[in-house]
């Protein structure tokens, strides 16, 4: 009936890798200087081209249809590359077509995804945890170890073995366009403490990181996604800040790091040229000054902070020479290929620093369990995915970050019992925060008003308000990735404005730098923070404000001069 014994393995699905004991107890960091007959075994059967191939990691989806998986499929077989970075798409799909790309891998596939929040930030039918910003304003760095053990759950029953994540970037710039969200906030020691934390749920569950952003995107105006940014900063000032987390990490024992695409003078004055492909940077900083000796990975190679000057594939091999060991992304993978043997043909590189990068890459296919070919099972895996411990975590990491601004006075005698008008504001409907008040304000009315509300609209609204006995305002950003400036119109801002002279009290459902651009708002009797616009973070404002729950979220980042970091009332 099979044709061969990898077939008949392909319907063989193991709901979780097997791990032997000898694997887990040692960190992967440990693991390196250990002899490995798997390792061994392998690496001696590749050809040259096949050694070379390793180090590259190519885009996979699930979303894109039929020939674009062939094409991968293709690929694979033929270029024999080192990994998949997996994009959009379903869990489902995610999962057989996992378990076709390794049925037609000579070497098993080490398979990743940017996971910053959980699966939830590629995959539908997924749990999105929140941002990392959210996260810093959470005291109890227990619970992102724990998220980090549920999302290191999720990576191994879908089949991965590499988060790129966390994020070790400290958003010190408010108008950072690309980090943001993304970061534990703009305090070194709260970003290095929760970055580890992160970074431990996952690593002691198995699965590899590659902390980012490589020597920190958190103080750039530019999104390397775009265009290159520059970093102008000193040696002394980039030691004592954006270096900070990362060096922290290492101790830790970070199993993997990856490197920005930034120009940064004071390292390396080469015009016009990124950090990741910078040996001054790749490895005379982050090996020799640091002693990194996991992991490290390129960012995308397809961005425009590299692609815009490096464009045919020239950066590939520079990012080798710079002392990198995966190449994320390239923009043709089989070029890559041929240009890196040219290069060693021509001594630019040596045999014994791609064998060096090989043996790290196969090292860890080792560690994650992939000398057991592993297949993923596709049935229940929503269900596994959605377990009830998973999103009850979920609630209690929005209920932990919750933070109250001004006094909390105006929630310890808030009278339910009160005319009371709820007020909506930049979502296109009822809220979940709408839905659970309202039945315990059986006195209550509500106003729904979207973003770009109407001049009459508006003003009807303000007439109405001075009727009622106390306003909650709800200001909900409803955008993928809630930026620092909420996109409400002048008259929408303005009534904030005019609503927090009343007997008032906020709930923001945004980023918390939308603060800034909302003049008047601080002169609100209370103003609750919740940070994003999640059910879970609704929910836990609603706990906070009936005293079903005590708030102790504190500001992970400063949002004006009256609102630092670490502002939070902590109730009694």
């Amino acid at each position: 009936m099979y044709k061969n014994l990898k077939h008949l393995l392909f319907f063989v699905f193991l709901i979780s890798p097997l791990i032997s004991i000898a694997q887990t107890q040692s960190s992967f960091i440990g693991s390196l200087d250990n002899p490995n007959d798997w390792v061994d075994g392998v690496f001696r059967k590749l050809s040259k081209r096949e050694k070379i191939a390793q180090l590259f990691m190519v885009r996979a989806h699930t979303d894109k249809g039929k020939a674009f998986e062939d094409s991968i499929a293709k690929l694979i077989r033929k270029e024999r590359i080192g990994g998949l970075v997996f994009f959009q798409g379903g869990p489902a799909r995610q999962a057989v077509l996992t378990n076709r790309y390794q049925s037609v891998s000579k070497v098993p596939l080490l398979i990743s995804m940017d996971a910053e929040w959980g699966l939830g930030m590629r995959l539908d039918s997924t749990i999105s945890y929140p941002y990392q910003l959210t996260l810093g304003a959470i005291q109890d760095n227990k619970l992102i170890y724990e998220m980090g053990k549920q999302v290191a759950m999720d990576f191994k029953r879908i089949g991965m073995q590499v988060n790129f994540a966390p994020v070790a970037d400290i958003n010190n710039n408010p108008k950072n366009p690309v980090i943001g969200i993304r970061s534990f906030g703009d305090n070194k020691y709260n970003v290095a403490a929760k970055v580890t934390a992160y970074m431990k749920g996952l690593q002691e569950n198995n699965v590899l990181v590659s902390v980012k952003h490589f020597p920190g995107h958190g103080d750039t105006d530019v999104d390397s996604h775009h265009d290159l940014p520059q970093l102008p900063f000193t040696r002394e000032r980039l030691d004592s800040l954006e270096l900070y987390p990362f060096r922290e990490l290492i101790k830790e024992g970070a199993s993997g790091i990856m490197v920005a695409h930034m120009n940064i003078p004071i390292l390396d004055n080469t015009p016009n040229l990124p950090s990741t492909l910078s040996r001054p940077i790749v490895t005379g900083l982050l090996k020799e000054d640091l002693g990194f000796k996991g992991i490290i990975f390129s960012d995308a190679m397809e961005m425009k902070g590299v692609a815009k000057f490096f464009p045919e594939g020239e950066s590939d091999v520079l990012g080798l020479i710079a002392g990198l060991d995966v190449i994320e992304l390239s923009g043709n993978s089989k070029r890559a290929v041929k240009l890196v043997r040219q290069a060693i043909k021509s001594k630019q590189l040596s045999w014994e620093r791609i064998n060096a990068s090989v043996r790290k890459v196969l090292m860890a296919k080792y560690w994650s369990g992939l000398s057991n070919k592993q297949f993923v099972n596709p049935e229940n895996i929503i269900a596994d995915l959605n377990r009830p411990e998973a999103r009850q975590l979920n609630q209690q990491l929005a209920d932990a970050a919750v933070t109250i601004l001004n006094s909390d006075a105006q929630i310890r005698n808030l009278d339910l019992s009160k005319k009371t008008a709820l007020v909506s504001m930049g979502a296109p409907g009822l809220t979940t925060f709408q839905n659970i008040i309202k039945p315990l304000l059986p006195n209550s009315l509500l106003f729904l008003l979207p973003k770009d509300a109407s001049d009459s609209d508006v003003n009807n609204v303000r007439a109405e308000l001075k009727a009622y006995d106390q306003i909650i305002v709800s200001i909900h950003d409803t955008r993928r990735r809630p930026g620092a400036v909420l996109d409400y119109n002048a008259g929408l801002k303005t009534l904030i404005a005019d609503i927090a002279k009343m007997n008032s009290m906020f709930t923001l459902f945004a980023n918390p730098y939308a603060i800034t651009g909302l003049p008047g708002i601080e002169k609100a009797k209370t103003l609750i923070v919740n940070y994003q616009n999640s059910d879970e973070a609704q929910r836990a404002a609603v706990k906070v404000i009936t005293g079903e729950m005590k708030a102790s979220g504190k500001l992970p980042v400063a949002v004006s001069p009256g609102f630092k970091n670490g502002a939070g009332v902590t109730q009694e």
